[in-house]
């Protein structure tokens, strides 16, 4: 069974978990967590029903109640497990991944996120070791739970008036279509707002440029004020600016200090992961901003914001975490958040292209995969070649390595899950970046 990763249960239905799997990781899950009652929420994947009816079939045979909630963005799961003091959830989904895939995240009390390291593991153990399963005298039921009006009240207190703007939205037949109307009305222009689990528009990822593609021409055609693309659970949201350039998300992060900086007054730490743009910590510092690097994933981001007390924080992924959201991911949140700061720049005078280049002051690589089985020799390799070089003005040993220098960065870390060694720099021009890159590759060609 591969299904088990760092941050959630995931993979292809039927063939890296089926609904055995699904059943017994319900039933071990109430044990793990002690809980007596599980919030259950499931996107709209065509494996998610039958995977819910196995899931629950294991929580009530082990003794506990499953509150069902029915079809949920994922934030919604997060925000109903701490608003109504859950010990447990568990979200159906697959995020971003095709069709074929599916899985579960899971939650404990405070919507904290439970991974491999914190939960996930141990009931992999048992899995794996075929514990018997010895079903409670007392099994517990499945009621339903409305929490969607509930969701969408809370949500509703971050709308401001966008009537000024022109807003094309990308749903990506995903999770973000059951809410995102009844939020900003039919005023936008939408594209794939159809609930659609088979995603037959394109992949609900959009990280990867083609799946973004629609959205980029629609924002040119309508002449839209910004471009909003959601994931297929809507826990990650991206931007597309006036011209249809894809905006990096990690700079958006930025843009949302003129919300909780400088519109709320709010002044402390933020959070990024180790990937994240030089240039974000330094747009924000004038404003009162005050920026710690962390590991990437909800896994790792949601404890850490949370024990520095941040006001909020993001990801290069799309992810963008908020203190007022039980320190939890919300890409409708996010969203709107970012439309209030839009909306106010575009009365100057101002668009967002123009605000992006304020803060886009560094040349970047983007991510550049290098296939290689030696992972830890080559990182070491990479890091040492460039400590011996250059005098480094800060650096972390999470997640890979980053190491900073005064006019450039770089972060090289391993997947989890290939044989991949993932790279990204940045530089204060493209030339220096272009030369500190070809290095890179030159030493990483070296060990392969």
């Amino acid at each position: 069974m591969g299904a088990f990763h760092a941050y959630d249960i995931r993979g292809i239905y039927n063939k890296d978990f089926n609904k055995d799997d699904a059943y017994k990781i319900g039933y071990f899950l109430v044990g793990q967590l002690g809980a007596d009652k599980v919030l259950v929420g499931r996107d709209v994947r065509v494996s998610s029903d039958e995977i819910f009816e196995y899931l629950s079939k294991g929580i009530t045979d082990a003794g506990a109640d499953v509150y069902d909630v029915g079809l949920a963005t994922t934030p919604m799961v997060y925000y109903s497990t701490a608003k109504y003091g859950f010990t447990a959830s568990v979200q159906i989904t697959a995020s971003h991944n095709s069709k074929e895939y599916n899985g579960m995240k899971v939650s404990r009390e405070n919507a904290l996120p439970v991974g491999y390291d914190t939960g996930l593991k141990e009931i992999e153990d048992k899995l794996k070791k075929s514990v018997p399963i010895v079903k409670s005298s007392k099994p517990g039921e499945i009621k339903q739970m409305h929490v969607r009006d509930e969701y969408i009240k809370f949500l509703r207190q971050y709308l401001q008036d966008y009537s000024h703007m022109r807003i094309g939205i990308d749903c990506s037949n995903g999770m973000a279509a059951l809410l995102i109307k009844d939020l900003l009305g039919n005023a936008p222009i939408y594209i794939y707002d159809e609930l659609d689990g088979t995603f037959p528009n394109h992949e609900a990822n959009p990280l990867v440029p083609e799946n973004v593609a629609d959205l980029k021409n629609l924002v040119k055609k309508e002449k839209c004020d910004i471009g909003i693309i959601f994931d297929g659970d809507a826990d990650r949201v991206m931007f597309v600016d006036e011209n249809g350039r894809f905006i990096s998300p990690d700079l958006m992060i930025a843009l949302l200090g003129h919300y909780f900086l400088e519109e709320r007054g709010e002044k402390g730490l933020v959070l990024q992961d180790i990937r994240t743009s030089k240039a974000v910590g330094e747009y924000l510092k004038p404003m009162g901003g005050e920026m710690r690097t962390w590991r990437v994933g909800r896994a790792f981001a949601a404890y850490r914001l949370r024990e520095i007390k941040g006001i909020y924080g993001g990801e290069l992924a799309g992810h963008y975490y908020f203190k007022d959201f039980y320190y939890s991911d919300s890409g409708l949140m996010a969203c709107l958040l970012i439309l209030n700061v839009i909306s106010k720049f575009k009365k100057q005078g101002i668009t967002l292209s123009q605000m992006i280049s304020k803060i886009e002051t560094y040349a970047n690589s983007g991510e550049i995969n290098f296939k290689i089985e030696r992972k830890k020799e080559a990182m070491d390799a990479v890091r040492n070649y460039f400590i011996a070089q250059e005098k480094p003005t800060e650096s972390f040993d999470f997640d890979g390595y980053r190491v900073e220098f005064p006019d450039w960065w770089f972060n090289i870390r391993p997947s989890n899950t290939e044989p991949y060694l993932r790279f990204i720099a940045e530089a204060k021009s493209p030339e220096l970046l272009k030369r500190k890159v070809d290095k890179v590759k030159e030493i990483i060609a070296s060990l392969t």
